[in-house]
């Protein structure tokens, strides 16, 4: 509960439910780019450790988020592994890149704004592991639903470590601003299923598998 209530109450909407009618349509990509975004999320954090070696805090907590994503990437590999999915190049989403152009060049509006997106994505993965496990098999239920306190814990750490580095209000103004373009990637149409995809667009559904 205390997961639904902080994580939903951040994102201005629900994952759509045609994006859940895709992922369990298209589940090899699925894993896939789940796999790809567990990566992404580890070299995330080491970024931040070698940019910003002054501040101790994070470096523990991104040191400690890095293990928990790579530790993720081993799993849903081997899930892969098992279900014979082979591995292959599948591209991008225009999520995390659409996010991360309000990102402000100058610091420590770049920091702490980083550090606001990674708490839209983790808190996005968060509601969409909690979205999908209901729906999908025994084994990937059990798995994605394990996933959700370290994802939620994840959201935290980065949202604390905004709000240490940064002046409340302009974190906060953050946020709304950041806000609001996170919804407008997660409810417009998108050419191709991804973890972090918009509405699948018509005929859409396995374009990039």
């Amino acid at each position: 509960m205390e997961r639904s209530v902080i994580i939903d109450d951040f994102l201005a909407c629900p994952t759509p439910p045609a994006w859940v009618d895709a992922a369990l349509a298209n589940q090899e990509v699925l894993l896939l780019d789940h796999a790809n975004c567990e990566k992404k999320a580890a070299g995330t954090a080491f970024q931040l450790m070698f940019r910003y070696i002054d501040k101790p805090s994070l470096q523990n907590k991104m040191s400690r988020l890095a293990r928990e994503e790579l530790r993720h990437f081993e799993q849903v590999l081997g899930y892969i592994r098992k279900r014979g999915v082979v591995l292959r190049n599948i591209g991008s989403s225009r999520y995390a890149a659409g996010l991360r152009e309000l990102v402000r060049a100058q610091e420590p509006h770049r920091l702490s704004d980083t550090l606001v997106v990674g708490a839209f994505i983790e808190a996005r993965s968060c509601e969409r592991f909690a979205a999908l496990a209901p729906r999908l098999d025994a084994e990937l239920s059990k798995f994605y639903t394990g996933l959700l306190k370290s994802e939620a814990r994840h959201f935290a750490d980065y949202l604390a470590l905004a709000y240490e580095f940064a002046d409340e209000s302009d974190v906060d103004a953050a946020i709304v601003r950041i806000r609001a373009r996170e919804q407008e990637l997660i409810e417009s149409a998108d050419d191709a299923f991804y973890f972090h995809s918009g509405v699948p667009a018509a005929g859409s559904v396995k374009s990039n598998g």
